[in-house]
């Protein structure tokens, strides 16, 4: 008898896709699906999506994979799914949507960051949360709808991730992921709890929110409309949605205080996680959230990574060979400094105001020197959140994964040279999926640990010292302009 498969779900910003693997979390060759999408962003800092088209996507992407194993009899024992950390919608009373979803990259309630630095003491807040004040959580965003948009915010029941709207849509009254929730920046880390002191300022009740999941092996079953629509799903056993961020790192194999997980996507992260308590002082560049009830996940997010690449390739219109001119120059070869805020600034300054700069141009500067800047840019940056990873915990193995960097064998040879470490580049498309599939087979016992299954297919990219030692004057201008023009934006 053929043994059981798991349904996984990645559901992120640019796509969803859908994906089968078996119960020793090997994807099935020919088992996925995909639907691509995008966030509708506004002139005045806008980055959002409809929740029920969210939702429709989903559907879609699960339409589309059975459909293309419709002639499989294998039972579907188990679905997983991975989402986007950090989104924000609100509902009324019979559980509609009062606003679109606004994404983590949505600026709007910048202005509030601020407001909250001077009513609270950030550290302390940081100290709870993992969180520091920015747009990207909800404690900005939620002050600037209660002021902003009264209207809004009197119809609103409840606040909710896209994952907690789409499991209600899924299963009826549900739980959200202790995951999930330790990424909205109003969640006490070290309690798994709500942050009772941030709720009563926001004015918002504990009732209003999600409930949590009481075990980290809980699951949900379809609601008859859904078990309906997919038959083969009608006994499936679902898992809470966890943050793709999270997932990443368990799909990788990063999973002790010695492995780092660095990711470029469309945006970019650089992550350690564990088994234990969050660090007693939280280093102020970086945030930390929660896999699950026993692990915690500390690291530092770039808004700016691939998302930047394709900016640059269409507006400077580059030509086909840039990477292969880049990887023939040596480091830094223009002395030209890209300062890489061009869809603003999370880790390590959370300065809401920052924006991309280009400095040192001539009249010599060509679009490749400006990409090869902006790429050394962003390694520059998970330099800095490498430094304060460093403070706090001993780093030996990076592994790297996201598509930016498997399509960039360049890139990825810069980011390791700047560190000045090796890097563990995983082949592997869908490490969010595994890490889903990984988490749930875990916490039935159907693995011992996650650590201890055998990691993705992968390459090393081995670091250069000379071209390190070139970086490191490189890094020390970096800095320094920075530093500079943070004395100039607001």
């Amino acid at each position: 008898m053929e043994q059981p498969l798991i349904l996984a779900l990645d559901i992120g910003t640019s796509s969803v896709r859908a994906s089968f693997y078996d119960m020793a979390a090997q994807p099935l060759a020919r088992g996925h699906a995909k639907i691509e999408r995008s966030l509708t962003v506004t002139d005045d800092g806008g980055s959002e999506i409809d929740a029920d088209a969210a939702g429709s996507q989903v559907a879609a992407a699960i339409d589309s994979l059975l459909e293309k194993t419709s002639r499989s009899k294998r039972e579907i024992k188990y679905a997983a799914a991975s989402t986007f950390w950090h989104s924000l919608l609100g509902v009324d009373e019979s559980g509609k949507p009062t606003t679109p979803v606004y994404s983590w990259a949505d600026t709007r309630s910048g202005k509030y960051t601020d407001v909250l630095r001077k009513r609270f003491a950030e550290s302390e807040v940081h100290g709870r949360t993992g969180a520091r004040f920015h747009s990207s959580y909800w404690p900005a965003k939620l002050l600037w709808l209660r002021r902003e948009h009264p209207e809004i915010w009197a119809t609103t029941a409840g606040w909710m991730s896209l994952s907690d709207y789409i499991a209600g849509e899924f299963f009826g009254p549900s739980a959200s992921s202790i995951s999930m929730a330790s990424g909205t920046g109003i969640f006490d880390i070290r309690n798994c709890d709500w942050d009772a002191e941030l709720l009563k300022y926001l004015q918002v009740k504990r009732s209003s929110l999600p409930e949590l999941t009481s075990a980290d092996d809980q699951t949900f079953k379809l609601i008859p409309k859904y078990a309906k629509r997919w038959p083969r799903l009608a006994k499936t056993c679902w898992f809470p949605s966890i943050a793709d961020g999270a997932a990443d790192n368990m799909g990788a194999n990063c999973t002790t205080r010695e492995k780092a997980a660095l990711m470029i996507g469309t945006s970019g992260a650089m992550r350690v996680s564990y088994k234990g308590d969050p660090p007693a002082k939280i280093p102020s560049g970086l945030w930390c959230y929660r896999v699950d009830r026993q692990r915690v996940i500390i690291g530092g997010a770039l808004s700016d990574g691939g998302g930047l690449y394709r900016w640059l390739k269409d507006t400077l219109r580059l030509p086909a060979d840039a990477e292969e001119q880049i990887e023939r120059r040596p480091p830094g070869s223009d002395d030209l400094t890209f300062l890489p805020f061009v869809a603003g600034e999370r880790s390590t300054g959370y300065n809401e105001n920052a924006r991309g700069a280009i400095l040192g141009l001539r009249s010599a500067t060509d679009p490749v020197d400006i990409l090869q800047a902006a790429m050394e840019s962003v390694a520059y940056r998970f330099a800095e959140i490498f430094q304060q990873l460093s403070s706090v915990l001993d780093i030996r193995e990076i592994v790297a994964s996201g598509g930016a960097l498997r399509d960039s064998p360049v890139w990825t040879q810069i980011i390791a040279d700047v560190l000045g470490r090796d890097i563990t580049l995983t082949t592997a498309h869908e490490s969010s999926s595994r890490g889903a599939v990984l988490l749930a087979l875990e916490s039935i016992g159907k693995i011992e640990g996650i650590g201890k299954t055998p990691a993705a297919p992968s390459v090393t990219v081995k670091n250069r010292p000379k071209n390190h030692a070139a970086y490191a004057d490189k890094l020390a201008r970096h800095r320094a302009y920075y530093d500079y023009i943070s004395k100039f934006q607001p």
